[in-house]
């Protein structure tokens, strides 16, 4: 994906700043509104009037920006320190730090190795740490609903995506965030079904939907949790 480019619009009297990305992945133009910002991702080689959509769902991205700069007041002040809470498959526990063998994780809390930390920081080892967990479940539940919907993907990366919880290239590569691992179980398999569908109806129209709610029935109440809640997994101020 190329470099974006900022640029700024005046919507319904509304100042927007947003990014255009040039997309191998997209087949056609879309707009992205989320807790980072807008973006609009175009095909790579298309010529599209980027400023153009944005004036025909100016409505659209207006509401948007103004709930996710709500949302942004909410970001949680967290401390990389022992003692601070963090979320682990939609449950907050308890970061500790003592002598291990290695990292774990209960119902309860978030344990690291207190070597690994002294060598780096409280801050990267717990990202790494959330990096391998992700790696491990995300692949499991990709997996298990692949053989459920009968499809094959190419490959699973774990991306650090700023705008995006997920992707499905035309070539079959799955992406997904390894912030997920912060979310919900069910939540999880909402994006992970949601990505799969892509490989059989590329597009977001009434079967790709059909599709997604023969194995997530209440997969709009999925959305909704992870567009109102968007801001519990955030790791750091960074990724604002």
């Amino acid at each position: 994906m190329a470099k974006a480019h900022s640029r700024n619009i005046d919507l319904l009297g509304n100042p927007v700043e947003y990014e255009v990305r040039d997309s191998t992945d997209a087949s056609e133009p879309r707009i992205d509104v989320d807790i980072h910002g807008v973006t609009v991702v175009v095909p790579e080689g298309d010529d599209v009037q980027h400023a153009e959509l944005l004036k025909e769902n100016a409505a659209w991205v207006v509401d948007q920006q103004r709930k996710y700069d709500a949302y942004r007041e909410q970001v949680p002040d967290r401390t990389f320190e022992a003692g601070e809470r963090f979320p682990f498959l939609g449950e907050d526990r308890e970061l500790v730090i003592e002598p291990l063998q290695k990292h774990e994780v209960d119902e309860d809390s978030i344990r690291l190795r207190k070597s690994a930390v002294e060598q780096s920081s409280v801050k990267q080892v717990l990202e790494n740490f959330y990096r391998s967990r992700a790696r491990e479940y995300l692949t499991d539940r990709t997996d298990h609903y692949a053989e459920r919907m009968s499809v094959e993907y190419e490959e699973l990366e774990l991306r650090n995506q700023r705008t995006r919880w997920g992707s499905c290239s035309t070539g079959g590569t799955i992406s997904l965030n390894w912030r997920l691992i912060m979310a919900p179980p069910d939540v999880v398999d909402y994006l992970v079904v949601h990505e799969l569908a892509h490989l059989t109806e590329q597009h977001h129209g009434r079967e790709f939907w059909q599709l997604v709610g023969e194995h997530i029935p209440d997969y709009k109440e999925k959305a909704e949790w992870l567009e109102q809640n968007s801001v519990r997994l955030i790791f750091s101020e960074d990724d604002l």
